[in-house]
């Protein structure tokens, strides 16, 4: 019997801490970090983006490091870490980049490196193949090969996950697919797809974001024609609902580290082979204006000068993840229309939310009262179950109860507080 392959995944965070852990049931694993903070608490058995839970980190086989020479000598390398965008929504491929270096220089001879970052079509083998032939001097396609399957986690999420998903996978050769064949369908149960090829793979993964994308655009921008029209978006989609075959998404914020980035993208690749992405581009201006577009809704209904209580700040409801947050785009433009604002979030990390936003959240939910307004920016659990006596001690009387995500709709208000929602 041959022996079982090694496995090394590089960047432990939302992707790649949940693969790992699902491989290791499998294969030897090393997962590998950059922050030392972060595996010392992983070692401890502390998960903080709350995607494995404590025990099943215990119980887990897999071995964590920040040291990059603990992975050397694996079979497989796989890669998971960040792809965000710059200031100017331009792909930044500085995590992917520096990964290459790195594996580069633990690549062996017949080492497969395959990536789950999402990225334009042509990069794993434009550019990650070239920087990993430059960091370990090897050559690409003869001494070592490139696979690519793109990463469909969704935190917070605890029904897609790793080993309940199809998992896409695409590699240099054939036998490189028949490796990863078995390696994910270990994982998945046999539940693989193998695309055509590496750059068919990345357009599959980057087009499945933009398509959501687009269609909350949609939503987004008759949510604005509705406002005018004095309509809730909500009881709109309610009555179009009733069509079988009617497309149901929500009005809201489009943020976190997929949908809010991926287009870009794409984008990107498009101009660079002289295409105009008109839709592409056009969701987006849509989406990311939708927090400036809410808080001077919020703004209109409320004296200047209100006290305002933000509730949520991570990007989407019951994860701590804040990365690309668009309620920040709330707060930011309710202060610049004179307000005072508070902001709550009972899963935040206060010391993430102040690093990357400069936002201070408060502590303590218990001491809060008489604010002017408060704003449901995110669906977390504890919030979805206010009752009438929790506005009432939330709010002044006159004062708005601004529901952003539709979260309140059935919860009878106190008499002389005022509703407003998408």
């Amino acid at each position: 019997m041959a022996p079982l392959p090694r496995i090394g995944v590089v960047g432990l965070g939302y992707v790649g801490l949940p693969l790992a852990i699902a491989l290791a049931r499998h294969f030897p694993v090393t997962g590998f970090d950059i922050s030392a903070r972060r595996v010392t608490e992983l070692r401890d058995g502390t998960d903080r983006t709350d995607e494995v839970p404590r025990e099943v980190l215990r119980a887990s086989a897999l071995k964590v490091t920040s040291e990059a020479a603990e992975i050397t000598g694996s079979d497989v390398f796989i890669v998971t870490v960040p792809t965000p965008v710059t200031p100017e929504n331009k792909p930044d491929l500085s995590a992917v980049r520096s990964a290459c270096e790195t594996v580069g220089k633990c690549l062996g001879k017949g080492a497969i490196v395959v990536f789950e970052s999402t990225v334009y079509p042509g990069v794993t083998e434009d550019i990650c193949g070239p920087a990993l032939q430059k960091a370990s001097g090897l050559v690409c396609g003869r001494d070592f090969f490139l696979g690519y399957s793109p990463e469909r986690i969704n935190p917070g999420d605890r029904e897609h996950t790793v080993d309940r998903i199809t998992k896409v996978i695409a590699g240099q050769t054939p036998a490189v697919v028949d490796v990863l064949r078995t390696v994910y369908g270990a994982v998945t149960n046999g539940n693989v797809f193998a695309a055509k090829n590496i750059k068919t793979a990345e357009a599959a993964k980057v087009i499945e974001n933009a398509q959501r994308d687009i269609n909350i655009a949609f939503i987004n921008e008759v949510t604005m024609i509705f406002q005018k029209l004095e309509l809730s978006a909500h009881d709109v989609l309610e009555a179009a609902g009733t069509k079988w075959n009617f497309l149901r998404f929500t009005p809201g914020l489009v943020g976190g580290h997929c949908i809010g980035v991926d287009p870009f993208y794409l984008a990107h690749r498009a101009l660079e082979v002289g295409h105009e992405p008109e839709i592409i581009l056009a969701g987006r201006r849509i989406n990311d204006s939708m927090g400036a577009f809410v808080a001077r809704r919020v703004h209109e209904q409320v004296q200047t000068r209100s006290r305002i209580l933000v509730l949520g700040l991570t990007f989407k409801e019951n994860v701590p993840d804040l990365r690309n947050s668009k309620v920040v785009d709330i707060v930011a433009e309710l202060r610049r229309c004179g307000h005072e604002i508070v902001v709550h979030d009972p899963l935040a990390d206060p010391e993430e939310a102040f690093e990357h936003y400069r936002i201070t959240l408060t502590p303590r939910f218990d001491e809060l009262a008489a604010f002017d307004a408060i704003v449901g920016a995110v669906a977390h659990a504890s919030y979805t179950k206010f009752t009438a006596s929790m506005f009432q001690r939330l709010v002044k009387p006159e004062g708005l109860v601004a529901d952003v995500k539709g979260m309140w709709r059935a919860v009878a208000l106190p008499s002389s507080l005022r509703r407003w929602e998408l």
